[in-house]
């Protein structure tokens, strides 16, 4: 356990030494740092915003990060502050080896815009390892005639530490015999040799155990001790000699197992027993005494384990030659390891970004570095990408790529894209790694709705019902996500005074078109608007297309007759000589219909006539002319009734009557005709007040017949009601049951005929039309007579 002064001591030398590291961080040169090894994780390293100029913020803002080729990463920066941070602790010896400096190279990475700046971590070495020698027990023979001055090398011990920390000097315990002598070697180990300072005298002390101390430079130092025994031997006054004291020789790497490395040969010019020699290795490191082995008798040196030139370059074996008197000889074996092509180039992500958005141009997709362990041509690499791709490949600091967009990309061409990133070294063969990063893209509101049609031509049946699905318009957006959900809207006409949205209206969501009312062919033939497409983007875009809703007629109109006058007030008449040759235009009847295309064609036809053969009606324009030549017997007077029917699907109807009146001439008999004709008809006004008092005494008639039965019947019912109740039954006495039926078992037909040309009418007679002909009369009254007879006659 430590005194309180030795604690004092220790933490003076603690806080000098943290001090000089400070030191020594200020006054080195911008983007190197140093960092004594084993200190604890979270260790503050430097400020790289002073180290490398930079802004307060700048590291957060432009994406900073710390990046380097070696497989761990032993530091963290934090991007708000600029202060580096050690991730893990450092093990010198582990990361560098019997290297001196230690030196990690790594890089600060700012993604925006890419910058890279060098840096290098120098991990100090602290005296944290003592000497150790491989074998803690050494054995010598020495004859006794060996002359004082000769010198006995002894097997080295190892330090760890580099520096004025590594191994520094041997002492050797105080003897009368021996001294202690340290050499360099050519790779800077120190090697202490036993230096005979007396003659040894066998029978005098035939043995010798001496303490072997090795000491290394650090504060507080450490040290290591191995025990030297020394046997003194009888006279054997040659030692071997090797053939050559240095061998050199080159190997390949991939070399296999118990390959032959050279053959080594020592001679012993004493005879017998004392000329044979063995071989060993002397003074192996754990390095070469795990890679080769010697053979005793042969001299043979031959691998035992596959040598990695990427590990170790050159070993320096040492080959013992002792005679059975263990006088020995020593000789030296360089081994160069000859570099092969045998390790694939390597690759490592730094950062990769996905997606990127489509419309930006130049953009860091990813950035990485490569590396080859082997050396020369073997370790110079090439690297490469696609030439397909709108992508290029950006060399920066040495082995450090990006990847960055050639321009904006099209997210609606191309949404996904698979890089390959190649690297291929040029040794022999040619060795390449393949790394594939999938880049996907990010959409942008770049592409408004499209409409599947230029122009949408809809039909709707008139009178319609309400709320019926007219058709629908549809339009697409390449975009993807928000930015293709699409939302219909219909656009107000820019002239015009029709509420449209009185009458259609559209589903916003699938663009579905309904008509909010029935419509009329006749009232309104089409109707024409926008309908606007947006979708959800942000901003949004929108497209518009035209609609054209076609109203189609259906036959819901009845022909109207426009000639002759169907008013019921005042009668039209026709005059047709009687000199009329057959075909003879007598009149036109005119008939329009609202309706359209086929349902508004009329045909006509002559339904109902006085004489049916002495006209005819053309059935296309309703031109009604003479079937035949007239003649005396026919009546002045020609009633006809033309059908006028449409071509619909059910066809409809007018009827037409008009009055043709047959006269020889305009003379003044004519005028008297028209009188008796004035007279007929105001005859025609009283028949009709007749018909109706018949008709209403024979309701009356009806009524008083029902009424008579019905109570009848009622009291009929009562009685028997009574008969069967007893004295004692009571019921309602409003219980009225009339049951009856009336009948005029006799139709009649009446026929008016009224005057024409005359606004007053007198009833002139109203008789039952009887189908039989008077006795024929002569002269104008019997011609008179025969005009009334056969004008009743047409019912």
């Amino acid at each position: 356990m430590e005194t309180a002064p030795g604690k004092m001591q220790w933490n003076r030398q603690v806080m000098f030494f943290t001090m000089a590291l400070l030191l020594s961080q200020v006054g080195s040169e911008p983007g190197q740092f140093s960092v004594a090894e084993e200190m604890e994780r979270g260790s503050f390293v430097a400020n790289v915003v002073k180290a490398l100029g930079l802004k307060v913020g700048e590291l957060f803002a432009r994406g900073s990060r710390v990046a380097s080729n070696h497989n761990k990463q032993f530091l963290q920066l934090d991007r708000k502050t600029g202060d580096l941070f050690l991730k893990e602790k450092l093990d010198r010896e582990e990361l560098c080896g019997p290297t001196e400096p230690c030196v990690l190279p790594f890089q600060i990475l700012l993604e925006n815009p890419l910058q890279f700046f060098r840096a290098e971590l120098r991990v100090k070495d602290i005296n944290d390892h003592s000497p150790t020698f491989p074998d803690p027990d050494m054995f010598l023979r020495i004859s006794e005639s060996t002359a004082p001055g000769t010198a006995f090398p002894l097997k080295i011990a190892q330090d760890l530490d580099v520096g004025v920390n590594s191994l520094q000097n041997y002492t050797i315990s105080h003897n009368s015999h021996f001294l202690l002598h340290t050499n360099t070697r050519s790779d800077g180990k120190k090697i202490p040799e036993l230096v005979l300072n007396k003659a040894l005298d066998r029978e005098e002390k035939p043995e010798f155990t001496l303490t072997l101390t090795a000491v290394d430079g650090g504060s507080p130092s450490r040290s290591g001790t191995a025990q030297v025994h020394v046997t003194v031997v009888d006279v054997n006054d040659n030692a071997p000699i090797f053939v050559q004291s240095k061998y050199q020789v080159q190997i390949p790497e991939n070399s296999p197992i118990d390959s032959l490395v050279v053959t080594v040969s020592a001679r012993d010019l004493d005879a017998g027993i004392n000329g044979d020699v063995a071989y060993a290795l002397f003074q192996a490191s754990d390095e070469v005494s795990q890679t080769f082995r010697v053979d005793p008798i042969s001299g043979e040196i031959r691998l035992k384990k596959q040598m990695d030139f990427e590990a170790i370059q050159k070993y320096e074996v040492d080959v013992e030659a002792t005679d059975i008197g263990a006088l020995s000889g020593k000789c030296t074996v360089l081994v160069h390891v000859m570099d092969l092509n045998d390790n694939f180039p390597e690759l490592t992500m730094l950062s990769l970004t996905s997606p990127i958005p489509e419309n930006i141009p130049e953009s860091v997709v990813t950035v990485f570095s490569i590396r080859d362990r082997d050396s020369g041509e073997n370790g110079r690499m090439v690297c490469s990408i696609q030439e397909d791709l709108p992508f290029s490949l950006k060399p920066h600091l040495e082995n450090f790529y990006s990847i960055i967009t050639e321009g904006a990309l099209d997210r609606e061409s191309k949404a996904e894209y698979n890089i390959t990133i190649t690297v291929m070294d040029l040794g022999f063969p040619r060795l390449k790694t393949e790394h594939n990063i999938t880049v996907l893209i990010s959409d942008i509101n770049d592409n408004p709705p499209v409409f599947i049609q230029t122009v949408y031509t809809l039909y709707l049946r008139e009178n319609n019902s309400p709320a019926l699905h007219i058709g629908s318009v549809s339009a697409s957006d390449s975009d993807s996500g928000t930015n293709a959900k699409i939302t219909y809207a219909l656009q107000p006409p820019e002239t015009g005074d029709l509420p449209l949205f009185s009458y259609i209206s559209i589903n916003s969501d699938n663009g579905h078109l309904y008509a909010l009312r029935s419509l009329d062919y006749e009232a309104i033939q089409a109707v024409q608007f926008s309908v606007r497409a947006t979708d959800g983007g942000s901003p949004t875009l929108s497209s518009q297309v035209l609609v054209r809703i076609v109203v189609q007629d259906e036959n819901d109109n009845s022909p109207f007759v426009l000639y002759p006058l169907q008013n019921g007030t005042v009668s039209c008449n026709d005059l047709v000589p009687r000199a009329a040759e057959p075909g003879y235009l007598v009149t036109k009847v005119v008939a329009v219909d609202q309706d359209s295309g086929q349902n508004s064609w009329l045909s006509y036809q002559l339904l109902k006539a006085t004489d049916p053969g002495l006209f005819t009606v053309w059935a296309h324009n309703g031109e009604v002319r003479t079937a035949r030549p007239i003649s005396e017997r026919d009546a002045i007077k020609q009633s006809l009734w033309v059908l006028v029917k449409d071509n619909g699907e059910p066809p409809l109807s007018a009827m037409a009557s008009l009055n043709v009146l047959l006269v020889d001439g305009f003379s003044e008999p004519f005028v008297k005709l028209q009188d008796e004709l004035k007279d007929e008809s105001q005859s025609d006004s009283l028949t009709i007040y007749l018909i109706i008092s018949l008709v209403s005494v024979s309701i009356l008639f009806l009524v008083s017949v029902i009424l008579f039965i019905s109570i009848r019947l009622w009291r009929k019912r009562k009685a028997s009601e009574i008969d069967r109740l007893g004295p004692n039954c009571r019921f309602s006495g409003h219980l009225v049951d009339i049951n009856g039926t009336g009948t005029l078992s006799q139709s009649y037909q009446y026929e008016v005929c009224l005057t024409t040309g005359s606004g007053n009418s007198d009833f002139k007679f109203l008789k039952p039309i009887i189908r039989n002909v008077p006795p024929p009369v002569s002269g104008r009254d019997s011609e008179a007579d025969q005009v009334f007879q056969n004008t009743y006659m047409l019912g």
